[in-house]
């Protein structure tokens, strides 16, 4: 379908942008960046109790936020969450982060923890923001009985550069502790350290979106570089889980956005963890760029995509690895 009108009319909005550094840079721009990533006629997002925490990492406290549904109660299912922003960029008061953690809390009936790993500026590199994570899953997994959390029932989710984070750290976990989350939830995610051509029914898509909004080899690259302080080529499965040995993995859903360069490295990831035995449920979000969850529920699609996020933590339930590499 086309690309959906709530974001297709603010296109203009990007004309003369050549990239979100530079856009934001300049006061000028940046009101029009602003504009672009706002969300008009947004609903009050849930109201769900919150409050700061921190778990204990390698590199110093990881900040956490934890959202518990009004009332709590014990063995509740968890979700610990990720944002994106490309590694270098995104905080927890984003709607990618605040937002979806509120309605994911509200509607599944869950402990979110939401997770502030250190971002890849000022020479930080990987595997500083995957140490993080896996430090705060281990600490939600520790804590579960101080958080009110079923320890069986702990999924572990992201978006963009978050998803790529909660596959890595799961795939740690497996091979450190024998320990895997209930579900991976991947939304418009990139698990590859070059991204894989785009299929013949993705390609043309692309042209139709404007060229800030695209995920182009040399902006990939340049992303890659800055996450791993170094080529592509220095990737381990746990930095680009594409390239990782799979089998053992909990259950996964991916979200996929329509009209995403990154969608051909969420495809493949699909391919390889069916070849690895790995349960994967894939989904389409008709009409949606990357990002989407920064748009609110109100739209469609996003709602659908929450609706099946909501369901998968609800539901989730850990088993032990089956196969787990040597």
């Amino acid at each position: 379908m086309p690309v959906h009108p709530v974001v297709a009319s603010k296109f203009h909005l990007l004309e003369g942008i050549e990239s979100f550094e530079a856009g934001l840079a300049d006061p000028a721009t940046r009101a029009r960046l602003d504009e672009f990533m706002s969300a008009a006629d947004a609903p009050a997002p849930p109201q769900v109790d919150v409050r700061g925490d921190s778990a204990p990492g390698p590199h110093g406290p990881v900040p956490v936020r934890v959202h518990t549904p009004p009332g709590g109660g014990p063995d509740l299912p968890c979700l610990v969450w990720l944002h994106g922003g490309a590694f270098r960029m995104g905080d927890l008061d984003m709607p990618e982060a605040d937002w979806t953690a509120r309605q994911v809390c509200d509607r599944a009936g869950a402990v979110v923890v939401s997770v502030d790993y250190r971002l890849c500026v000022g020479g930080v590199t990987y595997p500083v923001p995957h140490d993080d994570v896996v430090a705060a899953l281990r600490w939600v997994r520790d804590s579960a009985a101080d958080l009110g959390v079923d320890p069986g029932r702990i999924s572990l989710g992201g978006a963009s550069a978050g998803g790529n984070l909660a596959a890595g750290a799961a795939l740690k976990l497996r091979d450190e502790d024998g320990w895997v989350p209930a579900a991976l939830v991947l939304a418009y995610t990139t698990l590859h350290a070059v991204v894989p051509p785009a299929s013949p029914s993705l390609a043309p898509l692309l042209d139709e979106i404007p060229r800030l909004l695209r995920f182009l080899p040399h902006t990939r690259r340049g992303i890659t570089e800055n996450y791993l302080g170094g080529p592509a080529s220095s990737a381990d499965g746990y930095a680009m889980p594409g390239g990782a040995v799979l089998e053992g993995l909990c259950p996964v859903l991916l979200l996929n956005s329509e009209y995403d360069d990154l969608r051909a490295s969420a495809e493949v990831f699909a391919g390889q963890l069916a070849v690895a035995g790995v349960d994967v449920r894939q989904v389409l979000l008709p009409g949606m760029l990357h990002g989407f969850l920064n748009l609110h529920p109100g739209v469609e699609p996003v709602d659908r995509a929450l609706v099946l996020m909501s369901e998968t933590v609800a539901g989730a339930r850990r088993t032990a690895p089956t196969s787990i590499p040597a």
